[in-house]
């Protein structure tokens, strides 16, 4: 059986480490050139690495095993690491914006502009690299908080551009090049920022995916003894969805067999679904209008 959690904290350590080495690279050439949009791009490179500091933790306490006072496991730190992820994103723009701002009351020419642009092409590469196997392992497993993080790769792999531009305009000679390109820069990321709000405010809401839903009714529903869905609820913590779910079936079965048939519901749903999953199927007689009588009115 696949470890998603591993896979999360694989993932957070090659991006860790490859952010870290470009935000080091960038920083030395932001000493001798004095790029605004280069200095952006290196305080971004560095939040980013850092924002994977939390977020492994989150993976990692994930992967305890439930305990008396937490008995879901503590897989909800993934959410609030994403939440820690999204206040990054919304604090790399308004740092970016802030700066491009001194920098057109203050402008300059940068400096040693060969080196600028390298930096820059280097390091878009690198981030998108990065956000590109951050969102496709995070959308592997379920974790919204992967996918977020990698939104923030993303968004440093724009700023980077931005350090292109601010380099070409400085060659024509060309000093509003560098803030502007940070103003626009800093847009793009409030724009990345909105999906990743709505996202992990979704996942802390324990909201999903409408489709997810259907997908799922419509997999139990074809299982062979489930004569109807009554109740279906979803839930993510963290990569983790928790399902809960009741079938109807035949009143004249065994217990034996109405477990079996709940056991074959839990089977194809791991199977179809194909992400880390814990699923709750109670089983009760179809057609029996009293089946609940005792407990009706409670609900």
């Amino acid at each position: 059986m696949t470890d998603f959690g591993l896979e999360g904290i694989r993932a957070t350590k090659f991006s860790l480490a490859g952010l870290g080495i470009t935000a080091l690279l960038q920083a030395a050439i932001v000493v001798v050139s004095g790029s605004v949009a280069l200095l952006s791009d290196t305080i971004h490179n560095l939040g980013d690495a850092l924002t994977a500091i939390p977020l492994w933790i989150a993976f990692a306490l994930g992967r305890r095993s439930p305990t008396r006072t937490y008995t879901y496991g503590l897989s909800r730190a993934e959410d609030l690491a994403g939440l820690l992820i999204v206040v990054a994103i919304g604090a790399s723009a308004l740092l970016v914006g802030w700066e491009s701002v001194q920098r057109l009351i203050d402008p300059r020419l940068i400096d040693q502009i060969p080196w600028v642009i390298t930096a820059g092409v280097v390091g878009a590469t690198g981030n998108e690299m990065v956000a590109r196997y951050r969102i496709r392992v995070g959308s592997r497993i379920g974790s919204e908080a992967l996918i977020a993080d990698g939104r923030h790769a993303r968004s440093d792999a724009w700023t980077s551009l931005a350090v292109v531009a601010a380099g070409i305009g400085a060659a024509f000679g060309l000093p509003w090049v560098d803030p502007t390109a940070g103003l626009v820069v800093a847009v793009v990321i409030a724009g990345l920022l909105i999906p990743s709000a709505r996202a992990i405010g979704r996942r802390l809401l324990d909201g999903v995916d409408p489709d997810l839903v259907a997908s799922a009714e419509s997999v139990i529903r074809t299982v062979d003894g489930v004569r109807d869905v009554t109740e279906l609820r979803l839930r993510f913590q963290g990569h983790r969805l928790h399902l809960t779910t009741c079938i109807q079936v035949d009143p004249g079965v065994s217990l034996a067999a109405g477990h079996e048939t709940a056991h074959r519901v839990e089977h194809e749903l791991h199977h179809t679904l194909a992400i880390p999953m814990t699923a709750t199927v109670h089983v009760e007689p179809h057609g029996v209008d009293d089946a609940h009588i005792n407990v009706d009115h409670h609900r």
